[in-house]
């Protein structure tokens, strides 16, 4: 099922054969290998669908035995997997608290939560990933950037990482302000900056007569609290994503990712999507990316030892510097207190930032909505037949794990090849991550994206929140997607609510 793919893109990769096979390993998942009956059992139960007169079957449950029901106020997305376990379910809820918990100032009484800053982005995992969904970016003058930030670096030449994977693209930290912006701190220090953003209005017609209206964004790094930037810096906004359904997309083979990898676009399609090979501090060897919005993580767990550096300052043994970000620039940062001196060893121990992971790999997915209704119908069909499906993969059969229960051997229905795109100027933040390029993005997961005005109270939806509602959404896709975007935009104004419907049935 698998082979064509795979052998294209290891010949694109032309990268020594250590690097492939960390690309494609998996060292934190004990993996049991799947028999020839199982794959041909899954290459069917994934196949596209090819009639929409009805639903597929299995297609309501999005996360399989892990999904849960579609609950009908704030906390859709903060439920535990499905098919958990009474006794995992209490660590579930322990890790929750610790997602949820609100970090102080060191040195504290409370020794079990001191460590934050002297600069970060938010006190507590949760006021970022509000509810366990996506941010949003400043709502006028009067509202703070919370779950926003700016991620920052300057292009470097780095010959070791340019070697290991070929087609890195290697970037250094601004050398005053890292590779993350704050913008609070403690007492005593100066906040890095403050987020600053403008819009210009940008009209699209729509056929039928119909109107669109998009917001084009420019951002500003204001008030900046230790001196400029350097001149080749690279900014790139970022909203924090959503988190249900981690686990999930982390238990996806990796092979079954690399098989949907055309970097050549030898099918003809436009679509050429590519998998981001990063390093991961973790196991120390390149791996498939596949978290953050440019993929640029490879774990459930290394993504959340990377934000509670960046986003919190709390240090842990992937990211063992007690001062989070603060960089050499920033000395009386570097030199307050910190929470390193206990009998922890870190802010957050690996039995505190193990139990985070649990509760992020387990975030229930809500069962889908409406997947009978014929106007559901109707924009699904339309949503493949328009080609939509070429980068949101419907659904994938995740390993058979060991030791993970809630995600082995589930069907489910992402909607996402995990892969990086280009997606054109109009979205390009013009900075790399690993060998992603500035105007490539990994497509992110839609199951849930109908919940998000729901759980969040909002509908932001990219990258930086600029799409204020799904149809904008779509019609800021270009680059690889453009052709996608131009068949939204021209077809019939009922096949276009169609399609809206469809995306919000997920």
């Amino acid at each position: 099922m698998f082979q064509p793919h795979y052998l294209v893109l290891l010949a694109a990769l032309v990268i020594p054969a250590h690097v492939v096979a960390g690309a494609l390993g998996e060292p934190h998942l004990n993996i049991t290998p799947r028999t020839e009956g199982e794959t041909a059992r899954i290459a069917a139960a994934t196949a596209l669908a090819t009639t929409f007169d009805t639903a597929q079957p299995f297609e309501a449950n999005s996360a399989g035995a892990a999904t849960v029901r579609a609950m009908t106020n704030a906390n859709a997305f903060s439920q535990p997997s499905g098919n958990i376990s009474f006794e995992d379910e209490l660590t579930f809820k322990v890790g929750n608290g610790l997602f949820r918990k609100i970090w102080v100032s060191s040195p504290s009484s409370t020794l079990a939560s001191d460590g934050l800053g002297p600069l970060y982005n938010a006190r507590s995992c949760q006021r970022c990933h509000l509810k366990d969904s996506r941010g949003h970016p400043p709502e006028g003058p009067d509202d703070n950037a919370i779950s926003m930030f700016l991620r920052v670096s300057i292009p470097a030449d780095d010959a070791a990482m340019t070697e290991a994977i070929e087609g890195y693209i290697a970037t250094l930290p601004d050398p005053t302000y890292g590779t993350q912006m704050q913008d609070f701190s403690l007492a005593g220090h100066a906040a890095e900056y403050t987020l600053q953003v403008d819009y210009q209005e940008i009209e699209v017609p729509l056929s039928g007569g119909e109107h669109a209206s998009l917001r084009k964004p420019t951002y500003t790094a204001a008030d900046l609290g230790y001196g400029p930037l350097h001149p080749e810096a690279m900014l790139s906004p970022r909203v924090a994503p959503q988190m249900i359904g981690l686990g999930l997309l982390e238990a996806i083979p990796a092979a079954d990712i690399l098989a949907l990898a055309d970097p050549e676009d030898l099918d003809g399609d436009g679509i050429s999507g590519r998998p981001n090979i990063v390093w991961s501090a973790e196991f120390d060897q390149p791996m498939l990316g596949r978290f953050g919005l440019k993929a640029g993580s490879p774990t459930v767990r290394e993504q959340s030892a990377s934000a509670f550096a960046g986003d919190i300052g709390i240090s842990n043994a992937l990211f063992p510097a007690p001062w989070g970000e603060c960089t050499e620039a920033q000395e009386g940062c570097r030199t307050a207190p910190h929470g390193d001196a206990d009998e922890r060893g870190f802010e957050i121990d690996d039995e505190g930032l193990d139990l985070v992971t649990f509760y992020s790999r387990n975030l229930g997915v809500p069962a889908r909505r409406d997947v009978d209704d014929a106007v559901v119908l109707r924009g699904k069909e339309v949503f493949y037949t328009t080609g939509c499906t070429s980068c949101h993969q419907p659904s994938f059969v995740t390993h058979r794990l060991e030791d993970q229960p809630e995600q082995s051997f589930q069907l489910i229905w992402p909607y996402t090849d995990m892969l990086l795109h280009d997606m054109g100027p109009g979205l390009a933040d013009n900075r790399p991550e690993a060998r992603a390029s500035g105007s490539e993005w990994r497509t992110p997961p839609l199951w849930g994206i109908g919940l998000t005005k729901q759980v969040s109270g909002h509908t932001y939806f990219l990258h930086d929140g600029r799409a204020r509602s799904l149809l904008e959404a779509i019609l800021w896709h270009g680059g690889e997607a453009q052709t996608q975007r131009d068949a939204v935009v021209d077809m019939l104004p009922e096949d276009r609510e169609a399609l809206i419907r469809f995306l919000e049935s997920l």
